[in-house]
């Protein structure tokens, strides 16, 4: 009787453990992060100024760091399906997301991907290209994009937005009114703020006293790295 009490007692926890067991081996696997962007992301050394940090906050085992970057690029190079306001396309649209993506899968080929986090640094080239007005929908089109090809909808997105250089003419640093510069950099808060697995951060501060496009090396990319590291791991851990 003793016997068959302890038998009954012993059932649910060995089924409690195993179900605990299962859970724990269904949120296991590695955080994925892509970083991709034009000149200030091509300049940013992930390696150096990223990959450290986070592997410190979730362990080098658990972290796998894809990066791909090109200067003047607009985002018509990484979305496919871009079209001007006025239905103009890009011959070369996705040219770079094309690249970044066999970057990415060879990279985590025979991984298990817990999380992923989708970093970019880009919008200048639209600004000046004056398509402002369709950045938002292109930066939403990307997002199904990597949503489609990675096969998931719960990617983290770490926008940062474009700096106040666009506010400053180059010969003498006055500050001057650059509506497709503020619309590009309204269209990245809003695409952040529209999703509790998006945010993005303030880069005003990182060009230095003369308000440069580029950021001072290598404080400026350094603490750029810094607010990467701690966007991520917030974002990682929310999950």
């Amino acid at each position: 009787m003793h016997d068959t009490n302890m038998k009954s007692y012993l059932l649910p926890v060995i089924v409690m453990l195993t179900c605990c067991s299962l859970l724990h081996a269904e949120e296991s696997g590695k955080h994925l992060f892509i970083l991709s962007g034009q000149s200030n992301m091509a300049r940013f050394k992930p390696k150096s100024w990223f990959t450290p940090g986070i592997s410190e906050a979730l362990g080098a085992e658990n972290v796998i760091v894809s990066f791909h970057a090109q200067g003047g690029q607009p985002i018509s190079k990484w979305y496919k399906q871009w079209k001007s306001s006025t239905g103009e396309t890009d011959p070369e649209a996705g040219k770079i997301y094309d690249a970044l993506m066999e970057t990415t899968k060879a990279t985590i080929q025979g991984s298990k991907i817990q999380t992923v986090t989708f970093i970019w640094m880009q919008g200048e080239a639209d600004s000046k290209a004056g398509n402002s007005d369709v950045y938002l929908a292109s930066l939403n089109g990307l997002k199904k994009q990597l949503e489609q090809d990675l096969d998931r909808t719960d990617i983290n997105f770490i926008i940062g937005r474009l700096s106040d250089s666009g506010f400053y003419r180059r010969r003498d640093k006055k500050r001057i009114n650059n509506l497709d510069w503020d619309t590009v950099r309204k269209a990245q808060e809003s695409f952040a703020d529209a999703s509790e697995r998006a945010v993005w951060i303030d880069t005003d501060d990182l060009n230095g006293e003369k308000q440069e496009l580029h950021y001072i090396k290598p404080e400026g990319y350094k603490k750029l790295g810094e607010r990467y590291v701690e966007a991520a791991v917030t974002l990682v851990q929310a999950k």
